[in-house]
């Protein structure tokens, strides 16, 4: 995944670029950087953040740094906001998305005589150095940035600084958002409508889908109109999103309370058969407190994440102690925990492992019961247009994996769909195997009806590839 943020004033933009960028943290592990633009030009810093918060890392960088417009960044992967000079000028680059064809693109660009590429480590292609070639192949910038989002497969969200404002491009489909915030000296652009607040902005609008927009601490201006058709990203509400962001207008956190609201009903579950209802932090809170409150099952909180030295999913090079790394940020309640029949709410279960071991942990403080309610269904498609892991194969999957173990090698498309399907034989098949492999006491995922339900929005505007495989 990743996190970006500009903003454009008529006074010193570096505070609010910083303190902005710093609010997407949440959003990517490994690579953070600003580049701003001012009257001495470009000036740009990147670093590795997978060790050190992003606010630590950048001290330094904002006292140096001086500019009135500015982009910044938080990635998984690629180091960035790249400078690029080009025909269009000199520009900073910074981008969030997944580009499927890269291969391709880059052959293609390569053949045609354009620029080299520099090989990052596993001999991967920088996704913003290959836009910036893609950009640089058309006569002008907003050609450029229609011309990468059209070729590209997989989605592209981007923010690109010039001399003379900032272009502002959210992805064709609308996967991933980008909303403007405004105040008296001028704009802002956040992937996370949450992160201007506090730096005095008020929203000001939501960039639809496909829209190329240019921001100057004047004002917003539309260069290339929204597309009617919207594919926004579901998991940003399940998982992913800040619990004070707002996506279309949708509360991330109201929507969780919804979900685990309408996991309830459909579960049935009641303080006859458990004695209390838990989420696994941060993500499965919102989500089990929803449960909690239409159930009517008590809400606690058995085990808490210590998060003054844990700020980030970070895993030192110690090979031989990896798995009790892993578990140090839980600490137990033991008192909540002795004796208790627990439900226990996940945003999701991807691998199994960190659940599979969370529910381990749970047992060996004390646990009488532990039901797993994901708070939203199998995971059974790899994601191809947002990278929210590392994963290079869909055997990764916990339930692919079990899916193969029942079929064997060879799995139509068809088949898959029938997995998928909550009321086939299959799917229940798969749920009682995943059930004993994990060592929960019981199984039950949400409906993707229900969790659609929770969000609000027309179901034709929502991506739900990774669930149930169809575009």
């Amino acid at each position: 995944m990743g996190g970006i943020f500009a903003s454009a004033l008529k006074e010193d933009c570096v505070f609010d670029l910083f303190f902005g960028t710093d609010y997407h943290s949440h959003l990517g592990t490994r690579r953070a950087g600003m580049a701003v633009y001012g009257k001495d030009g470009f000036d740009r810093a990147i670093h590795n953040i997978e060790n050190s918060p992003f606010r630590t890392k950048f001290e330094n960088d904002v006292k140096k740094m001086q500019g009135y417009m500015g982009i910044g960044c938080i990635s998984d992967y690629d180091p960035q906001p790249l400078i690029v000079r080009s025909h269009h000028g000199t520009y900073a680059l910074t981008t969030v998305g997944r580009i499927n064809n890269s291969n391709t693109l880059s052959e293609h660009i390569l053949r045609r005589g354009g620029t080299q590429f520099l090989e990052m480590s596993g001999g991967n292609i920088n996704a913003t150095e290959l836009v910036a070639a893609l950009i640089n192949e058309k006569d002008n910038l907003i050609e450029g940035i229609r011309y990468a989002q059209e070729i590209i497969d997989g989605s592209l969200t981007l923010m690109l600084l010039t001399p003379q404002g900032i272009y502002l491009s959210r992805d064709r489909l609308g996967r991933t958002p980008l909303v403007i915030g405004k105040k008296e000296e001028g704009f802002c652009a956040s992937f996370e409508s949450f992160a201007y607040l506090n730096l005095g902005y008020e929203h000001f609008r939501e960039l639809g889908p496909g829209e190329v927009a240019v921001m100057t601490p004047d004002g917003v201006t539309t260069l290339s109109a929204p597309g009617k058709k919207m594919r926004i990203c579901t998991f940003l509400w399940v998982y992913y999103g800040y619990p004070s962001s707002s996506y279309e207008g949708i509360s991330v956190e109201a929507m969780r309370v919804r979900c685990g609201q309408l996991l309830a009903r459909r579960d049935q579950m009641s303080s006859a058969d458990i004695d209390s209802v838990a989420g696994v932090p941060d993500s499965g809170t919102a989500h089990a407190v929803g449960y909690a409150n239409e159930s009517g099952v008590p809400f606690s909180r058995p085990f808490i994440k210590y998060t003054p030295t844990w700020p980030r999913s970070f895993m030192p090079t110690m090979q031989n102690k990896r798995a009790l790394i892993a578990k140090m940020k839980l600490i137990p309640v033991h008192e909540l925990i002795e004796g208790q029949r627990l439900l226990l709410i996940d945003d999701s279960i991807v691998r199994g492992t960190q659940l599979r071991e969370t529910t381990e942990f749970l047992y060996h403080s004390g646990a009488k019961e532990v039901h797993v309610r994901p708070a939203c269904p199998p995971l059974i498609f790899g994601c191809k247009y947002i990278s929210f892991s590392r994963s290079s194969s869909e055997m990764e999957l916990i339930t692919r994996r079990t899916i193969k173990e029942v079929e064997g090698e060879q799995v139509s498309r068809e088949l898959l769909y029938d997995y998928a399907n909550p009321d086939s034989e299959r799917y229940h098949h798969m749920l009682e195997r995943l059930c004993r492999q994990l060592g929960f006491t019981s199984l039950r995922y949400n409906r993707l009806d229900d969790m659609l339900a929770a969000v609000g929005l027309p179901t034709d505007q929502l991506c739900t590839y990774c669930w149930s495989g169809r575009e």
